[in-house]
């Protein structure tokens, strides 16, 4: 069953801004990964999940409902973890949760106690005066206290230092095997690989990429990086590659050849590389933020990097 729906959603600010005819599906039990950097549409595509925004166009729904027409029909089944954290002044971090306790209806404290001790959260002080990490632990066990079947989680380690991200990480694939819905926004390779089933990357409001995250991580297409002996070697074997239609080869530094192939000609490419000397045969492994990249190499803003 799925419990969100994003269908054709679009909602146009003007000026490129805003999110472009964006559809995804997440599966019960299932984790949706949202990738890209800040400003691309994760942020606003949520906001519309929470029914915060009306659409100008398309459909934003959780557990078949309308989110704007009919939020309150499915808010004491969502838990939302919010990219930017605004906390109520005059309050500790106590009345803070206590008060979310009345909203959601929670009056066991048992779950409450462990999400406090495992993420190591200390609720004594002034909202106010937190740090952006306390702040960020603070809403991470204020969205998971009603211990909801879905979950929306905007940039959830945002603020974190990286054994919090872990633990985070962690915490999610606990989730995960209990059978919640979870969409993860994030601009964070490993938190995502390390979690999602399913993983959309988008660019300026449009998805440009939707795929099953197991697919990129055991796709039969592989790339090779092959050493020659010598550059007498090297060019031998690129002077005969017009005969081997079944992979692709690529002249790289030095005495280095790219190879890219499917799986199925790994057999033969073996037997062609054994004529000549080589060095080294290396399987380059293509990663997350290796196939990201292929859509955000070329955007200066983003400097080659998240």
């Amino acid at each position: 069953m799925e419990k969100i729906n994003v269908e054709n959603l679009t909602k146009d600010y003007g000026h490129n801004r805003g999110v472009f005819d964006v559809s995804f599906k997440v599966k019960e039990g299932e984790v949706f990964g949202f990738l890209g950097p800040n400003g691309a549409g994760k942020s606003t595509t949520i906001r519309h999940l929470m029914g915060f925004s009306k659409p100008d166009s398309g459909k934003a729904q959780i557990l078949g409902y309308d989110s704007f027409e009919n939020y309150d029909k499915f808010m004491t089944n969502v838990g939302y973890l919010p990219g930017e954290i605004a906390l109520p002044s005059g309050l500790t971090g106590y009345q803070f949760i206590d008060m979310m306790k009345k909203l959601k209806g929670v009056k066991e404290d048992k779950f409450l106690k462990d999400l406090i001790d495992r993420f190591e959260l200390d609720p004594r002080g002034d909202t106010k005066r937190m740090s952006l990490g306390v702040k960020r632990k603070l809403a991470i066990v204020t969205a998971f206290l009603s211990d909801p079947d879905i979950l929306i989680l905007d940039e959830p380690t945002s603020g974190l230092d990286l054994s919090m991200q872990q633990t985070f990480i962690e915490f999610i694939k606990e989730e995960k095997r209990r059978g919640k819905t979870i969409l993860l926004s994030s601009h964070i390779f490993g938190e995502v690989d390390a979690t999602c089933d399913q993983i959309a990357i988008i660019k300026d409001g449009k998805i440009v990429s939707d795929f099953i995250a197991d697919e990129l991580k055991h796709k039969s297409d592989k790339t090779y990086l092959v050493k020659f002996s010598s550059m007498t070697d090297k060019k031998k074997f690129l002077s005969a590659k017009k005969s081997r239609p079944y992979f692709t080869a690529i002249d790289s530094n030095d005495k280095d050849v790219l190879i890219s192939i499917n799986d199925s000609n790994i057999n033969v490419l073996l037997q062609e590389i054994s004529k000549y000397k080589f060095i080294d045969f290396i399987h380059l492994k293509e990663s997350l933020e290796d196939y990201f990249m292929n859509y955000y190499k070329e955007d200066k803003d983003f400097g080659g990097a998240l």
